[in-house]
């Protein structure tokens, strides 16, 4: 990095963090990223350095992917591949009457997601995989795509030896059971592909009942995401929207607006 592009830097991460922005910088280039701490932001959090972590962190808090335009507050959002918790802790901190429910397959990101997010009352964590199948086994798969880039397949599926452990799947109709829930407020899908598994079926229940999704589509990942994606949303009234590398869905159902 040269020295002009290096002051721009410092100048946009000063622009979007105010005050902190300069030590923000120099940690995350000094790789001291520990118990970084944000204006907004309730608690610090850790992120590994030299890791996905740092690209998620800025995905998350400097573009701001999540921050969409909604008309209600919500009380209820499901949090697909949580990583290690970052947007959770982006919506506790822009929704704090919301109850997320916060979703990661993998043990590594998963300890990290239950760190971060230990002084959040309001953040449920689960290790778990999303499936349109509840209660099934899942390999959870390291391609090298780094942190934020493991995908699943099923057990049964070709012996693969970037194995790193075996999960098991809950699915949205089990979350609503569970927590006894009439409907969802948002529902965040992240999750390397097996978003095509979980809109193959078992849609019918949640689907309608979910006021907004935000999901990233991996057809690069795995051939027919958003074949199925758009097939099962589509039966529905659901207006369109993007931001970033996410698309955004929100629900025109009135009768869903009777819900507080």
């Amino acid at each position: 990095m040269n020295l002009l592009s290096g002051i721009m830097s410092v100048y946009r991460h000063i622009k979007v963090f105010g005050k902190k922005g300069l030590g923000i910088y120099c940690r995350i280039n000094s790789n001291r990223t520990e118990g970084i701490s944000l204006n907004n932001i309730n608690h610090p959090f850790d992120l590994r350095s030299k890791t996905s972590d740092i690209r998620t962190f800025y995905e998350i808090f400097f573009w701001r992917e999540y921050d969409i335009q909604i008309d209600f507050d919500p009380k209820i959002i499901i949090d697909a591949g949580a990583n290690i918790g970052l947007s959770a802790i982006f919506f506790a901190n822009k929704y704090p009457n919301a109850k997320i429910i916060s979703i990661e397959p993998e043990v590594s990101n998963y300890m990290l997601l239950k760190k971060n997010t230990r002084n959040y009352s309001k953040i449920i964590t689960l290790n778990n995989a999303l499936s349109n199948i509840g209660n099934q086994d899942l390999n959870v798969i390291d391609n090298g795509l780094g942190n934020w880039g493991f995908i699943t397949e099923s057990v049964g599926e070709l012996e693969n030896i970037n194995v790193k452990n075996i999960i098991k799947t809950v699915s949205i109709d089990d979350i609503m059971k569970q927590n006894n829930l009439d409907y969802i407020d948002i529902v965040k899908i992240d999750i390397e592909g097996y978003e095509k598994e979980l809109f193959e079926t078992n849609t019918e229940n949640w689907l309608p009942k979910t006021r907004c999704i935000i999901i990233e589509l991996h057809d690069r990942m795995k051939p027919g995401c958003s074949n199925c994606f758009f097939k099962a949303i589509s039966q529905y009234d659901f207006s369109f929207n993007f931001q970033g590398e996410n698309l955004i869905f929100k629900n025109n159902n009135e009768k869903l607006h009777s819900f507080s």
